[in-house]
Formats: structure tokens, C-alpha cells, sequence
């Protein structure tokens, strides 16, 4: 796994997301939002994150689980918390 490159703060999930998504899928998912890998974002979205690493602000990265289901991990602009959630929890 690639160093994080930003620190996580306290893992949250919503009930939604916990019971949509596997345990391998969240992990996976986990490291790759923390190496910088931003999953399936648009390129406008990949640069906002790649200027929130600069400036702190909130990062978001989007993926699918082996089932399909899309979900999306927010990490907080003052990184206290990271929130593994399903769009229509937002």
C-alpha cells in the first residue's frame, strides 16, 4: 500500500453504507482514497482534490463495490473524520 497522504481523523460510516457494502470492498476502497487514488471522479474533481491536498480543504473520492453499488468516502478539510457514505445518505 502507498503511504496515506493525508491523515484519516475518526473512520464513520452511515447504517446505509455498512449494510450495502463488504468489509474488503470498504478497505480497498479506504487505501486507495488515502494513497490519493480518488476512484471514479471526473477530472474537474480529481483536481479539486489534488489542490484540497495544498490547501486542506475536503476531499471526495467515489467508487463501486463488487456488487455495483457506488458510495463515496469524504475526508473532512480539518481531517478529523472521514465518512464512508451512499449518495442518498448526503
Amino acid at each position: 500500500m502507498n503511504a496515506a497522504k493525508f491523515p484519516m481523523g475518526h473512520l464513520v460510516a452511515t447504517p446505509n453504507a455498512l449494510a450495502q457494502i463488504a468489509q474488503d470492498d470498504i478497505t480497498s476502497a479506504l487505501r486507495r482514497h488515502l494513497s490519493g487514488d480518488w476512484g471514479e471522479l471526473d477530472s474537474e474533481d480529481r483536481d479539486a482534490n489534488e489542490q484540497a491536498l495544498i490547501h486542506g480543504t475536503r476531499l471526495l473520492s467515489t467508487h463501486h463495490a463488487a456488487n455495483g453499488t457506488k458510495f463515496w468516502i469524504i475526508t473532512e478539510a480539518n481531517r478529523s473524520a472521514t465518512t464512508l457514505l451512499m449518495p442518498e445518505d448526503y
